[in-house]
C-alpha cells in the first residue's frame, strides 16, 4: 500500500512540475517508481506518463509551440538515442550515470553564469542539444537537462520553451517506448485500480500545475527549472555511484 501511494505521489508532483517547469517529470518521478516497480516497469511507466503528460499539456500551449525548434530538437535527439544505445551495451551504465550527472552539472552551472550574454542561436547548437539529450536519454533515462541548458544559454522566453519542449518530449518518449517494446518489454503488470489511480493522479498533477503557473512568476519558474536540473543531475550521480557500491 505504501509503495502504491509513493508511485501515486510522483507521478502527482512530477506531472505538476512539468507544467510549471516545462520539465520535470522524469527527474521528480524516475526515481521513485523505478525503485518501486523495477527498472524495467519503471522506466516504461515513467516514459508512458511523461509522453502522455507532455501531449496533455500540448493542448493547452500549443499556440506558444516553436515548431521548428522543436522539430530539429526531436530530429536530433533521435539521432542521439542511437550511439547512445549502443554505447549502453559496451560501457557500465554505473560509470555512464555518473560521467553524465557531473557533465550537467557542469554544464548547468557554466549556463547559468553566463548571465544576459546572448548565445547565437543557430543550426549546430540545436543539433548538438538535441543529439545530447538523446544521447543521455537512452544511456540514463535524462534528456530535459541538456534542453534546459540550451534554454538558458540561448535566454529562451520561458513560455515559449514549457510550450515548444511538450512536442519534443511527446515524440522521444514514444520514440523510447517503441525501442522497449521492440526489444520484447511489455506493459507494467499492474492490477487495474492502480492504473486508475495514476491517470487521476496525472490529470489532478496537471489541474495542480495549471493553477500554479498562474501563481509562479516566469523568472521563479525559470529558476525553479535550474534546481530541477540540478536535482536530475544529482540523482543521475547519486544512482551510479550506488551501482557501483552495490
Amino acid at each position: 500500500m505504501w509503495s502504491t501511494v509513493l508511485v501515486i505521489l510522483a507521478v502527482l508532483v512530477g506531472s505538476s512540475m512539468q507544467r510549471v517547469t516545462g520539465m520535470g517529470f522524469a527527474l521528480v518521478a524516475a526515481p521513485f517508481l523505478v525503485l518501486l516497480l523495477g527498472p524495467i516497469d519503471g522506466v516504461i511507466l515513467v516514459n508512458g506518463c511523461g509522453a502522455l503528460t507532455a501531449a496533455i499539456i500540448l493542448g493547452r500551449v500549443v499556440r506558444y509551440v516553436d515548431w521548428r525548434r522543436a522539430g530539429w530538437l526531436a530530429a536530433f535527439a533521435l539521432v542521439g538515442i542511437i550511439p547512445g544505445a549502443l554505447v549502453l551495451r559496451h560501457v557500465p551504465g554505473a560509470l555512464l550515470e555518473i560521467s553524465i550527472g557531473i557533465l550537467l552539472a557542469a554544464g548547468l552551472t557554466v549556463s547559468v553564469n553566463l548571465g544576459r550574454v546572448d548565445i547565437h542561436d543557430g543550426f549546430r547548437l540545436r543539433a548538438v542539444t538535441g543529439a545530447a539529450s538523446g544521447f543521455m536519454n537512452a544511456t540514463a533515462g535524462i534528456g530535459g537537462p541538456a534542453v534546459s541548458i540550451y534554454a538558458l544559454a540561448t535566454n529562451w522566453p520561458h513560455r515559449s520553451f514549457v510550450a515548444t519542449v511538450q512536442p519534443y518530449f511527446l515524440i522521444v518518449g514514444l520514440a523510447s517506448l517503441g525501442a522497449k517494446f521492440a526489444s520484447g518489454s511489455t506493459i507494467p503488470a499492474l492490477p487495474g485500480w492502480v492504473w486508475i489511480l495514476v491517470a487521476v493522479a496525472l490529470v489532478a498533477g496537471l489541474f495542480l500545475g495549471e493553477v500554479l503557473v498562474t501563481i509562479v512568476k516566469p523568472h521563479v519558474a525559470r529558476r525553479l527549472l535550474v534546481v530541477v536540473a540540478y536535482v536530475g543531475a544529482g540523482a543521475t550521480i547519486t544512482r551510479g555511484i550506488a551501482q557501483l557500491m552495490g
